[in-house]
């Protein structure tokens, strides 16, 4: 089950089908509410607060608006707007009838939506408090471990459960498993229990386990949690007013052309000087092209699912590309703070993205500081050594700049940069790039340094593209998918790649599986009245 109409993932407030925000000083409300009859795509029924990504895309946009339009909100309470349930997690029905990428993507993009509920917690002083006020399964659970406190109604029949594995035969897909254990240190036999208790855990062996931090009764309940949430507010040392609205996209900075099994992402530079970010706002160019640039990964991956390579491209001034980025590392406030973690997670949400990245840096380009972060996130990187193809008495060259923005303010998942995670132990090298940083370097510096694959002349440019991209895309999608995953992700295993990493790549594979997925497998015969057929073969 898929959709034949493009998605979209351009989302306004008044918009909401399935979700209230409401802000209250400093603490704002999330309210689920999810419209039965509000599927993405025909054919299920929303029952009992259970999502999909329709749901999910609300969701992120309404943890975007928090972080920008809300600089006065210190924390953030998930709860549920109907009584008795918190959330069913996943729609069933939408999961067992979806084609195989849809469930991956899915899951993907829920999954980025939950790091970046943490990211707000941790770097913003924006803290998600989960009000669990009725049955909490599943996803609805995972949503409730992306919060930094869980608050559970103490009412002696809600509770909290991971059902997955007892009765889907697949694994919680938005990474409830690695944050069960490694988030709230619950002991490995106790998870193993309870991942396997299809009615999960309620009131104080909920707590006693750590899967909730608190009860509260269901007497006064809301009350109880506003008064909670303002004493976790006072110790936020999140300060800011005047939030900046995040008006439509306009698309002027990112450019997307699809032909058949390949996409072109070209990143344009700003035309103007940098001007006052808050003055700026939404239109400021790093904002701009950094909510473009998230669009546009996000909207590829969905609908053009056999692109199976990206060409990476930049435009414009590498000088005004830095003073841009200067302006908003020197802001020192939460404007400037939350700009630089957006264009993070957007680095990080091409990182984890199943696509070969090939970055094509030409005269013209501008692959300096931040977007040269783009470069680096690829699997590969061609710079022209000679003149532009189309002017071959140009003195026009390809350059690449390191700035600060290639040092620290954008980590992977593993928590390392692209550079350290591209020199990988080799601390002299990294000293010696550092050395380098704000020098315009030419290709055959750049090959030198190793911050480029190789470097063609004018003569071989366009045979050696061809034949590297046509070499690509002969091999197998789902063993570059893999190859791609294990080779971009180097040393520390975090949360985040066992989630995009061990979580991820083997619920891909029980996604396909006929325990699973097959005619007599659990997520197809769930709800049917018939119980699953397992082939009991360990594999």
């Amino acid at each position: 089950m898929t959709t034949t109409t493009p998605v979209t993932f351009d989302r306004r407030p008044d918009e909401y089908r399935h979700w209230r925000l409401n802000v209250d000083g400093e603490v704002a409300w999330l309210e689920l509410d999810v419209d039965e009859q509000g599927g993405l795509v025909p054919g299920y029924e929303l029952k009992l607060n259970s999502y999909d990504l329709g749901v999910d895309i609300e969701l992120y946009d309404a943890t975007q608006r928090l972080r920008f339009e809300h600089p006065e909100v210190r924390v953030v309470v998930v709860t549920s707007a109907k009584d008795k349930v918190f959330c069913a997690g996943a729609n069933i029905r939408m999961l067992a009838a979806s084609e195989h990428h849809w469930k991956v993507n899915f899951c993907k993009f829920t999954n980025e939506t939950r790091n970046g509920m943490e990211d707000a917690t941790a770097h913003s002083g924006q803290t998600y408090v989960a009000a669990v006020n009725g049955t909490c399964a599943g996803g609805g659970y995972e949503i409730a471990l992306a919060c930094d406190k869980i608050l559970l109604i103490d009412d002696n029949s809600s509770t909290v459960a991971l059902p997955e594995v007892p009765l889907l035969g697949v694994l919680p897909g938005t990474g409830g498993l690695t944050r069960v254990v490694d988030k709230r240190r619950v002991r490995k036999d106790l998870a193993d229990v309870f991942a396997t208790r299809p009615d999960g855990v309620k009131g104080k062996t909920a707590v006693d386990w750590k899967l909730v931090d608190e009860l509260v009764p269901r007497q006064g309940f809301r009350e109880a949690v506003a008064k909670r949430a303002r004493e976790i507010a006072r110790e936020s040392d999140r300060t800011g007013e005047g939030g900046i609205e995040l008006t439509p996209l306009e698309h002027r900075y990112v450019d997307i052309e699809v032909a058949k099994d390949q996409a072109t992402i070209t990143v344009k530079g700003p035309e103007n000087d940098p001007g006052d970010l808050h003055e700026e706002g939404a239109n400021g160019w790093f904002l701009a092209m950094t909510r473009e640039l998230d669009d546009a990964i996000l909207r590829l991956r969905t609908n053009e699912v056999e692109a199976g390579t990206w060409i990476l491209k930049t435009q414009g001034d590498p000088e005004k590309v830095l003073a841009h980025e200067r302006a908003v590392f020197g802001a020192k406030d939460w404007l400037g703070n939350e700009i630089t973690h957006y264009f993070k997670r957007t680095l990080k949400r091409l990182d984890v993205t199943s696509r070969t990245l090939i970055a094509l840096i030409e005269p013209g380009s501008c692959f300096a500081g931040s977007l040269l972060e783009l470069a680096l996130a690829a699997d590969r990187q061609y710079m022209l050594d000679g003149p532009p193809i189309d002017d071959e008495d140009s003195e026009e060259r390809a350059t690449i700049r390191l700035s600060e923005a290639n040092f620290g303010p954008f980590p992977m998942g593993n928590g390392l940069t692209r550079l350290q995670t591209r020199f990988y132990g080799d601390d002299d090298h990294l000293a010696w790039l550092a050395r380098e940083k704000d020098h315009q370097l030419s290709a055959a510096e750049a090959v030198e340094l190793g911050l480029v694959t190789d470097a063609p002349d004018d003569l071989d440019w366009e045979d050696e593209i061809r034949i590297a991209l046509e070499g690509r895309a002969s091999l197998s999608p789902d063993a570059l998918t893999g190859m791609e995953a294990n080779h971009r992700f180097v040393g520390p295993e975090t949360i985040e790649t066992k989630i995009f990493g061990r979580l991820a790549a083997w619920q891909n594979w029980i996604f396909t599986r006929p325990n699973a997925s097959g005619p007599e497998g659990a997520l197809r015969r769930y709800g049917t009245g018939q119980k699953a057929v397992f082939d009991r073969k360990r594999v």
